[in-house]
């Protein structure tokens, strides 16, 4: 099994970003070849401080390891590296259809919230989003809940290519998170946990010190009555126990179960925000001690990008070939 997955260096990455992502990509090294990827050419699809984004690049590449991606386990390498994705990606938009792109969610969330330009690379980052994969010939792609429609519209390019060229590309599986898909906002269970649509009080952050933990989980918003259980009619206390579940690594029937005796929403507050705190604190203190050394992480993405080159090389010159691009040899 080959695993791939990539990760936008935007944004203060926060838990939902660890337990919907980065968790699985720690837990990929073990179940099959693993590869992943800061995509940093995402990033450029809207609005963007160049400089900024060099910084976020160094801050998600430090989290990923400091989170236990070790790269002598895995392929770990920034985007832009590895010029065979854009040429792919300019490649397989001629199996792409206008319409699919169209109905994209996170294109019509995203092109509503720009005031100035809607970029035409926002209309097709899918296609390259396609492409990060379907280089390296990928059977298992790791995403949150939210990546759904991506991956089908990745499984449906790589099967028009298929049927018109031959068989070439490998069709993956998308692999979505039974315990913590969606991660809620704290103060606005209704809408997801995110850097840029989010509230500041409702995001807990990857890199929070414990006592803003506790004080975001402690603020959390719940739901009238008192019962502790998860159900459609209670988003909040469902997803304090989504957390909870996540951070101790166990179902929601459990976490639910493991507060039978709480004497009300206090004591689920208290029990996340020790779970969230005992899963994050290791990450950020091990970040701390990476962060500062800019040439090593350089190194490391490097070196991923010679490794992550090799395959998609392959890929690219089996597609070019059948295509009937460049020379005939």
């Amino acid at each position: 099994m080959r695993i791939f997955s990539g990760i936008q260096p935007t944004g203060r990455k926060h838990l939902g970003n660890y337990i919907g992502a980065i968790q699985h990509y720690v837990a990929g090294q073990d179940a099959g070849e693993s590869i992943y990827c800061v995509v940093d050419l995402h990033a450029t699809t809207v609005p963007y401080d160049p400089r900024e984004l060099r910084e976020r690049l160094y801050d998600t590449a430090a989290i990923l390891i400091a989170a236990g991606l070790d790269p002598e386990r895995c392929i770990l390498f920034r985007q832009s590296d590895v010029q065979e994705h854009s040429e792919l990606s300019w490649l397989l938009s001629s199996v792409t259809a206008w319409g699919d792109l169209n109905r994209m969610h996170q294109f019509k969330e995203k092109s509503a919230a720009q005031r100035d330009l809607v970029s035409a690379s926002l209309f097709t980052y899918p296609v390259l989003m396609a492409a990060d994969v379907l280089a390296y010939r990928a059977t298992t792609v790791p995403v949150g809940d939210d990546q759904r429609q991506h991956v089908e519209l990745m499984r449906d390019i790589a099967e028009r290519f298929n049927a018109r060229y031959g068989e070439i590309l490998v069709v993956p599986d998308g692999q979505f998170p039974e315990v913590g898909a969606r991660i809620m906002d704290l103060q606005d269970p209704a809408r997801k946990m995110s850097t840029t649509g989010g509230s500041v009080e409702g995001t807990v952050y990857v890199l929070d010190e414990p006592k803003a933990i506790e004080k975001k989980l402690k603020r959390a918003v719940t739901d009238s009555g008192t019962e502790i259980r998860a159900g459609a009619d209670k988003p909040g206390v469902t997803n304090l126990l989504d957390i909870l579940a996540a951070a101790r690594g166990t179902t929601v029937a459990e976490a639910q179960a493991s507060m039978a005796d709480a004497r009300g929403y206090g004591d689920l507050k208290a029990a996340t925000a020790e779970a969230v705190i005992a899963l994050l604190d290791p990450v950020r203190t091990r970040y701390e001690e990476l962060r500062t050394d800019e040439d090593r992480l350089e190194a490391v993405l490097a070196a991923g990008a010679d490794k992550a080159r090799a395959i998609a090389a392959d890929t690219l010159a089996d597609v070019r070939r059948v295509m009937g691009v460049g020379p005939a040899r």
